[in-house]
């Protein structure tokens, strides 16, 4: 059993799933929620590809259901199970170990993606409090449809390793454009990972300090943070996005650009949104134009980001003015948030210093509000256009590309070339 350890002893899923000591060496463990999944093992074999690191590395699978799931998902999961397992058992090496664990009947109300990765990663957490260098444990989120290219390992052992004061990371991913799926598929997904790039790529553009890529096969973070943040949430969808917009406040957040994530574009229910359901809807819709959030909202946050020095010194009389002479979607949207109230309690914490003002003011606008922001933007003020016209104005304006293509998927490789760059 690990040695004392408050998080675990009250926060993490309570049961222990694996009773073999990791390896002394054990430096990264991968986390795969699975959840009626067919076809686990090309996931598994794409990680068994990799390049070995220099320390070892397990793979721990979640296969998971409700207590009221139907009996077809549960014959599958099962099912799922005894391949994988069977699997695991030929192919893991001393090296990289694969375990595969099914935890079914979990209780109804949290049962999901969120709790089958907190299962995961408190066991992450288990493996390396067995450890001497446990601080220095990495838990590496990804999913039972995903593949990854061969440096995958490499490449995030090697950021942690120069990176010692990153707590935690986003991996680049790229969806397949072509392959055995109906070229409408792949139509959607193009346009699916446009919106994704485009609405991080904008936050950039207006100046927003926090603007990552939260998606849930393509993180990575230390197991010492994990524990500090409260372990992974258990929401049904969106985990990932909560659980990272709690640790990128923090500072020295990175990305890994040097290898890729490759997410499956298959349409999928699991889930009440992101890629699968984002495919379900494209298929669905008779224009298949796919929408995405109006420039000018970006616009408008960029001016009111540019002067948030201002809000530091201002006197408490002049905040009505200052709203006033602010972008009329940021101003009647920050009035809808107590923003008056709220900037005189941010200041009140920040002593004599803009830095640490700056610093709380993002805690308080940070990226869930910044979401809120773009739905109220969206609802009450600039209707949404073509992802591609947004591309267009994007590349333009943001990356100096001065005749931006109209064509989507060249959209696409050109941002991700340019996102590849860095922040």
């Amino acid at each position: 059993m690990a040695k004392n350890n408050l998080y675990l002893d009250r926060y993490a899923w309570p049961n222990q799933l694996i009773e073999t000591a990791p390896n002394k060496n054990l430096g990264l463990i991968i986390v795969i929620p699975c959840f009626n999944e067919t076809n686990i093992i090309n996931s598994l074999l794409s990680i068994s590809y990799c390049d070995i690191t220099e320390s070892s590395v397990e793979v721990i699978v979640i296969i998971n259901d409700a207590g009221n799931s139907n009996d077809i998902i549960k014959k599958q999961n099962q099912s799922t199970y005894e391949e994988a397992a069977s699997w695991a058992t030929q192919h893991s090496t001393s090296q990289l170990k694969f375990h595969i664990h099914y935890c079914s009947d979990l209780p109804k109300k949290h049962a999901g993606v969120g709790l089958a990765r907190k299962i995961g990663m408190d066991e992450a957490v288990r493996r390396f409090e067995l450890l001497d260098n446990h601080q220095n444990g990495i838990i590496v989120c990804f999913d039972a449809d995903s593949r990854c290219e061969r440096n995958y390992l490499t490449a995030i052992a090697a950021h942690f390793k120069n990176n010692t004061k990153t707590p935690a990371c986003s991996i680049h991913f790229e969806h397949p454009t072509t392959g055995a799926y109906d070229q409408e598929i792949y139509d959607g997904i193009i346009k699916y990972e446009l919106f994704l790039r485009y609405y991080i790529d904008a936050l950039r553009f207006a100046d927003f300090p926090y603007a990552y890529q939260t998606i849930g096969s393509s993180m990575a973070v230390r197991s010492a943070m994990y524990q500090k943040q409260g372990g992974m949430n258990k929401r049904k969808a969106g985990e990932d996005f909560y659980f990272l917009h709690k640790i990128i406040p923090l500072g020295n957040f990175s990305e890994i650009t040097t290898t890729k994530v490759i997410p499956s574009p298959r349409p999928s229910d699991r889930v009440p949104f992101g890629t699968g359901r984002a495919i379900n809807q494209w298929l669905e819709s008779n224009d298949h134009v796919y929408n995405t959030y109006h420039p000018q909202t970006f616009i408008d946050l960029k001016v009111f980001i540019n002067r948030i020095n201002e809000l530091y010194t201002i006197d408490e009389n002049d905040i009505a003015t200052f709203l006033i002479k602010s972008p009329k979607s940021i101003a009647s949207f920050l009035e809808s948030q107590d923003f008056n109230n709220n900037l005189i309690e941010i200041r009140k914490h920040c002593g004599n210093s803009l830095d640490a003002f700056r610093s709380r003011f993002f805690q308080w606008f940070n990226g869930f509000k910044i979401l809120k922001f773009t739905h109220y933007s969206r609802d009450h003020f600039y209707a949404e256009i073509p992802v591609e016209e947004a591309c267009g104005w994007l590349l333009k304006e943001h990356f100096g590309v001065f005749e931006p293509t109209a064509d989507a998927l060249e959209q696409l490789k050109m941002i991700r070339v340019l996102d590849k760059k860095g922040h």
